[in-house]
């Protein structure tokens, strides 16, 4: 599953050059529109298209002492993105996306110690703005949402020596939802950002326990 995902990301982010030319399956070429940066002004894309690869370093915080975690745990974040400008009076933009991103935590140490993988396909959807500190450079802070659904995960007992699934047996629930908020920084096609995601949803099965993600993000990426 975790090939099939990151082959079809791979390809997707292979075909970004040529979908981003006018006339190629997003149905119109880029529109460039007028922004102000100081007292001049200064021609932007309306639109872009970009991918994104980095790092995710997240917790699980939990009121059942079995999944609260204690650590941070690593683990990859790739995906493409998309956004369109929402005013040609500001530079505000709506920016979405498609990511493959791996969360989890870690509880315990030596023979006590567990981890818990919790792998999702998230779709973030943000308001961002982009205040130019130059004709190539610009700083976009930015705040919204996101939605996720889990692909797949793992449980590891290091003291059983024993693995199973996080999303059976009563432990997480596939499907996540929260806040994201962070900013990023662009410089021509290179761009670079970090971000937080807050969970709001209750990711674990148990009724009585309220269990969310937690999640810091640092990607860098191209825009087109």
């Amino acid at each position: 599953m975790k090939r099939i995902i990151l082959l079809s990301i791979l390809c997707t982010l292979l075909a970004m050059p040529a979908l981003a030319q006018p006339g190629y399956g997003f149905g119109r070429p880029r529109v460039q529109t007028v922004g102000r940066h100081g007292n001049e002004y200064v021609a932007w894309h309306s639109y872009y298209f970009g991918f994104r690869v980095g790092l995710n370093a997240s917790h699980v915080a939990s009121d059942s002492p079995l999944l609260d975690g204690s650590g941070v745990k690593t683990g990859l974040n790739i995906g493409v993105a998309a956004g369109t400008q929402l005013t040609y009076r500001a530079p505000l933009f709506l920016e979405t996306g498609l990511y493959y991103s791996q969360k989890g935590s870690k509880s315990g140490s030596g023979n006590d110690k567990f981890t818990y993988d919790l792998n999702y396909l998230e779709v973030p959807l943000i308001i961002k703005y982009k205040h130019f500190i130059g004709n190539h450079t610009s700083i976009q802070p930015y705040a919204g949402g996101y939605l996720a659904v889990a692909t797949d995960g793992d449980i590891k007992n290091y003291g059983s020596r024993t693995a199973f699934s996080s999303f059976e047996d009563g432990y997480f629930n596939r499907f996540d939802g929260g806040l994201k908020l962070g900013c990023g920084v662009g410089f021509n096609m290179v761009y670079i950002d970090a971000s937080y995601d807050i969970g709001l949803s209750d990711i674990g099965q148990d009724s009585f326990d309220d269990t969310h993600n937690g999640c810091f993000t640092l990607n860098v990426g191209i825009n087109f």
